[in-house]
């Protein structure tokens, strides 16, 4: 009963065999290798992009911080939530990249509005020396609290960022999982809706550690090339991140894993509904579940070896009735079993 992160889960047999397939003979290093090309090729036409600039990074971090550096100047400042990974989960690699670029934090929560950031694009300073200047827009789908950007509310925050000529980043993670729940295709939540590049994951989704970063302007393969190669961020073997990727999109399989992701996160939130004691701090729309439960159920499921993020306080002492908040995210591989398991422990107190 893992529930404590999609990165804790196994990678895919079919993105394992990918791999070995690729390990056979020589190939070309640096990004020049055949497989590297046929993964370029999909991706353009799954994004319906066939100018896009493709490459291949092996962390998300990677990927969001050298896909803002690439969009951003040092004395600009990159607008996303007090929630988003970049600001909160990756030790301040976007402004170690962008050479100092600010982060300038709008709205309150997971997601922001138009309105939002209206409001503080309307309270900065362009053109006034002394001040960062607007740049980049990050926005994350699936959000940090499990919860999604319609397509028209992505297009209102790209509107908005347009009227400023401010480029608009997407961290995609959990790109899939927010694909398979809104039902629309990768163009129409991305450039379709203005965005200009996307970091689109992979490794929680069933790979080992590949990202692939998207720019819908192809003006920006080259900086980014330079970036990544100075960042150290260029594999030398190239092929077997292009072998998992490939791994991950033939025959859908990132959808399917995707959506098998967010049906077992369903089943888990259904069950959840049904104990009187359980609150949701966010309606789950993908594969992360936010609620809490009082501190004697998360000691009953933390005896029987349930293994999930738990927060706001000790779990073996305090008042027991206390609610404390904990976080559930469910992979491909989470069986109906382990989470039957851990629904009936809870009713069974």
């Amino acid at each position: 009963m893992n529930f404590k992160s999609d990165n804790c889960g196994p990678a895919h047999p079919q993105v394992i065999e990918a791999i070995s397939q690729a390990n056979t003979g020589f190939a070309a290093s640096y990004g020049a290798d055949e497989l590297m090309h046929q993964v370029r090729d999909h991706l353009r036409d799954l994004f319906e992009a066939p100018e896009a600039s493709v490459h291949l990074v092996t962390t998300g971090t990677a990927a969001n911080a050298l896909a803002l550096s690439t969009l951003t100047q040092p004395w600009q400042t990159i607008y996303c939530t007090p929630l988003a990974h970049i600001h909160c989960d990756e030790c301040n690699a976007p402004e170690f990249y962008t050479g100092g670029t600010k982060l300038t934090l709008v709205g309150t929560a997971d997601k922001m509005t138009a309105a939002d950031l209206s409001a503080t694009l309307a309270a900065s300073g362009p053109g006034v020396v002394h001040v960062a200047q607007p740049g980049p827009l990050s926005l994350t789908q699936v959000t940090e609290m499990g919860r999604l950007y319609s397509l028209d509310e992505l297009a209102a925050l790209t509107k908005t960022a347009a009227a400023h000529d401010l480029p608009v980043h997407l961290d995609g993670a959990r790109f899939a999982n927010a694909l398979v729940a809104l039902g629309c295709s990768p163009a129409e939540m991305t450039w379709k809706a203005g965005i200009d590049a996307v970091s689109f994951g992979a490794t929680k989704n069933g790979c080992l550690g590949v990202e692939a970063v998207i720019f819908f302007q192809p003006k920006h393969g080259w900086e980014f090339e330079l970036r990544r190669k100075r960042a150290g961020h260029l594999m030398s073997k190239n092929r077997y991140l292009a072998a998992q990727m490939l791994g991950y999109l033939e025959n859908d399989l990132w959808l399917t894993s995707a959506s098998q992701a967010n049906a077992k996160a369903a089943r888990l939130a259904d069950g959840l509904r049904a104990v009187p004691d359980c609150h949701f701090l966010a309606e789950p729309q993908a594969n992360m579940i936010f609620a809490t439960l009082p501190r004697r159920l998360h000691q009953r499921l933390h005896a029987a070896g349930a293994v999930y993020g738990l927060n706001g306080g000790p779990l073996d002492h305090g008042d027991p009735d206390a609610p404390l908040p904990m976080r559930l995210v469910c992979d491909w591989s989470i069986t109906e079993d382990e989470i039957d398991r851990f629904i009936a422990i809870l009713q069974g107190a």
